[in-house]
């Protein structure tokens, strides 16, 4: 497996979800594309956009997040793997706390509307 531009922990998570979600580095498909954005010269003259798709099921990702390759390979695969476990109905901690930011919200509009009252806190002028 190859190793990136992060430290040795993250390699190994990285090997592990891997490992976990049944994903081999052979599913995979890499292309490297010229980044756009900030990054100034050094981002418009080398191929940093690191652009996966795993083939058996057809999930892509494209990532420049970083201007180092190393680091948007790294973190292109963390993605997709995230991509894949979505599919496949696994609750994962994204989409936890997506869930849990979400119900906060519903939850502070409920809390609005019964205090502003069925007017919505509009204050209508009578004529």
């Amino acid at each position: 497996m190859l190793t990136f531009a992060v430290s040795e922990e993250k390699n190994r998570q990285l090997r592990a979800r891997m490992a976990e979600l049944a994903v081999a580095e052979a599913d995979l498909e890499e292309r490297f594309i010229r980044s756009s954005g900030c990054g100034g010269q050094h981002v418009n003259k080398s191929s940093t956009c690191v652009y996966l798709k795993h083939r058996p099921t057809g999930i892509e990702v494209k990532c420049m997040a970083e201007r180092s390759q190393s680091l948007n390979r790294f973190l292109a695969r963390r993605e997709l793997l995230e991509k894949i476990a979505v599919a496949r109905g696994m609750v994962t901690p994204r989409v936890s706390q997506q869930e849990r930011i979400r119900k906060q919200k519903s939850r502070q509009r409920r809390r609005t509307a019964q205090k502003q009252g069925p007017s919505g806190g509009e204050e209508h002028d009578q004529q």
